[in-house]
């Protein structure tokens, strides 16, 4: 997951997903990426589960799992936290 969330572009299209599903080439604007090259992050982003594809009729959207945000954010702060602040 730490991957998936090392590319800036990636961290974007995360933020973006999260308050309403966005389609490829939504979130392609939104980066200096071609097409092919957000196609390929947003595979990334799919299999750590941190972005969820759904379909709509005959479109594609993208959402982000918060659940899965909110862990990785949980293990993440779990490392910088001492013995003696888990108490």
């Amino acid at each position: 997951m730490l991957r998936a969330l090392s590319h800036p572009d990636r961290r974007e299209f995360v933020a973006a997903c999260k308050g309403e599903a966005k389609a490829a080439g939504e979130l392609a604007a939104l980066s200096a990426l071609s097409l092919a090259t957000v196609s390929e992050h947003l595979k990334v982003l799919r299999k750590s589960g941190l972005l969820v594809l759904e379909k709509r009729g005959r479109f594609w959207f993208y959402r982000t799992d918060a659940a899965v945000v909110e862990r990785a954010a949980k293990e993440v702060a779990a490392l910088t936290t001492t013995p003696d602040e888990k108490r």
